[in-house]
């Protein structure tokens, strides 16, 4: 169970690490014209994202507070469940991707909340 964790953990971290690095460095202008949220609400959830990527995976990595790895899943859920709905609007097949990433953030949470905690050094 530990290594299926780590490997959902590892593709949920580079998921989010692209997506919010990719909402801090492209224009808001850009970013306004693919999505209709206001500008700084898509730079916030960028800086969400990317630390939500590296809540899910520093700290297993190094033993330190490792009680923060499920409550960055857990705040990354709250995230998709908001992309979730936004992509409802498009249709439900948009909405797939965002329901199944926040499925993995769910186990994620549980996995190493009650399955598989990382213990401390």
């Amino acid at each position: 169970m530990n290594i299926v964790l780590w490997i959902i953990q590892v593709l949920l971290a580079l998921l989010f690490l692209f997506a919010g690095v990719t909402k801090l460095v492209l224009p808001i202008e850009e970013m306004t014209k693919q999505m209709a949220m206001p500008g700084l609400f898509l730079r916030f959830l960028g800086v969400v994202e990317v630390l939500g990527a590296l809540g899910l995976i520093l700290p297993g990595l190094l033993r330190i507070k490792p009680g923060f790895t499920p409550l960055a899943a857990a705040g990354l859920v709250i995230v998709m469940i908001g992309a979730t709905v936004i992509s409802l609007k498009l249709g439900v097949s948009a909405a797939v991707i965002p329901f199944v990433t926040g499925v993995l953030l769910v186990f994620v949470a549980y996995g190493r909340w009650r399955l598989a905690p990382i213990s401390r050094r």
